[in-house]
């Protein structure tokens, strides 16, 4: 701030000296103390205000960013279904429904009476023939297999 050396400040005392009398100088020295110590106070009150209005600023500006980031992720996760909820949802909605009553005739229900039965799958070509295998003929097991 102020660029005052000590030479600067030995000029600044004998000239105190000299106009003000060495009887005076002590009360004047202990007055300019008290100002500049009412200064300094007022300068660290001002900075303490200072810093914490920037404090609060920045608390501010971090809650804003947090908010900003809790939406966003409460907004992509709103998006999926909860697999726990829909499943729930599929059991409770089970229950729900009546159930169809069973046919007293012993009768297969209707909803399977309309499925054809499954055609006769063949062999494939690459399996052996029954000649083929060595004691197929006499009823022999081969090895590893249960009996």
């Amino acid at each position: 701030m102020f660029d005052i050396g000590w030479s600067e400040l030995v000029v600044i005392g004998v000239v105190a000296l000299i106009a003000i009398g060495p009887k005076e100088l002590p009360g004047v020295l202990r007055a300019v103390g008290q100002w500049v110590g009412k200064i300094k106070r007022m300068a660290s009150d001002f900075q303490g205000q200072f810093q914490d209005a920037m404090r609060e600023a920045e608390v501010a500006d971090l809650k804003k960013q947090f908010d900003d980031a809790s939406s966003a992720a409460s907004n992509f996760t709103s998006g999926f279904d909860n697999p726990l909820e829909s499943a729930k949802n599929q059991i409770e909605g089970a229950f729900k429904e009546p159930a169809s009553p069973a046919p007293e005739t012993g009768a297969a229900p209707a909803a399977t009476a309309d499925i054809p039965p499954p055609p006769d799958i063949p062999a494939p070509e690459s399996a052996p023939a029954a000649a083929e295998h060595p004691g197929a003929a006499t009823g022999e097991a081969r090895r590893g297999d249960a009996a």
